[in-house]
């Protein structure tokens, strides 16, 4: 269930103390993976910086949080490697500042931005969103992070813009994985623009109150709740408004497994896996999967009269 509540206490502000505890040991034994690098500054000195001026949200969860630890250390990041462990072990290596984002096409007030100018115009807070993987994993994470919609009335899309196209960053030196030919360089998403601009969907950066860790897709990611996680660009560059639909990544190396719209939706198979039940990382028994991950009552009028099997 989906709460909605304004506290003055963000979530991640009483998490239990032994996860706290955990989550600052393994913080400083990572160093470089740690926040510290998503700033593009010595690991040592901002390991597990907080994120200032963070607010609580209205968008919360009765469902436990996925311990720190765990959400750091288990990740889908191909730029990084196709192993869970891979961007952990590997993402020291992006450098995140200067990082810029580029919002053009479709637009009336196309700009380049700058991520920390970015952070100080841009309201921070914390939501904590269910995140469901088509491998049939998930978790639950504190996100921090302002709505995209932000970004795009600021743009001031024409009439013209139907979809909103994200490109990633594209780098074989700092990114290994891109060496290899898993995926066709950069990574691409989309949405239809209201998805886009549905409140819920979020750009994250940060998780827990403290700066997004590189494995997570510093310093500025995607994140659509209702969607299957790599839906959620990382390490986000540019911002396309387009009339056509995108050609994603996914959709561009496996079209008969992973369409554009890629709601979680426990009716529709992946051509070799079941998608009714998931695991919840943590716990050993699995659980039923929710029907757009459980925000059904936010996002299921976008697609009213759409065959969710045929425009899966």
């Amino acid at each position: 269930m989906l709460i909605r509540r304004s506290d003055a206490i963000l979530p991640s502000e009483i998490t239990p103390s032994d996860i706290y505890r955990e989550r600052r040991r393994f913080m400083q034994g990572m160093g470089v993976l740690a926040a510290g690098a998503a700033l593009g500054a010595a690991p040592d000195v901002h390991a597990g910086a907080r994120l200032a001026g963070v607010r609580a949200s209205s968008y919360t969860l009765d469902e436990a949080s996925t311990p720190y630890k765990s959400v750091t250390s288990y990740n889908n990041f191909y730029e990084f490697g196709i192993g869970k462990s891979d961007p952990a072990e590997n993402a020291g290596s992006l450098k995140t500042r200067p990082w810029t984002v580029t919002v053009e096409g479709e637009v009336r007030k196309p700009g380049v931005y700058d991520i920390d100018s970015l952070l100080k115009r841009a309201p921070l807070e914390e939501r904590i969103y269910r995140l469901r993987c088509v491998e049939g994993w998930s978790m639950v994470i504190p996100w921090v992070g302002f709505p995209l919609s932000e970004i795009l009335r600021h743009a001031d899309p024409t009439g013209n813009a139907k979809y909103v196209e994200f490109v990633t960053l594209s780098d074989p030196g700092q990114m290994e994985g891109q060496r290899s030919r898993v995926l066709d360089w950069p990574y691409v998403e989309g949405l239809r623009l209201d998805e886009a601009m549905n409140p819920l969907t979020l750009m994250a950066v940060g998780l827990y109150g403290e700066v997004l860790p590189n494995q997570n897709g510093a310093p500025i990611r995607l994140v659509v709740p209702w969607k299957y996680g790599f839906k959620s660009a990382k390490s986000i560059v540019k911002i396309r408004l387009v009339e056509k639909q995108p050609l994603t990544a996914w959709m561009k190396a496996a079209p008969g497994e992973y369409g554009f719209y890629s709601n979680v939706n426990p009716g529709v198979d992946h051509p070799r896996w079941s998608q009714a039940r998931e695991r919840r990382i943590g716990e050993f028994f699995k659980r039923d999967t929710l029907m757009f991950n459980g925000y059904g009552e936010q996002v299921a009028h976008l697609y009213r009269g759409l065959d969710l099997k045929k425009f899966f």
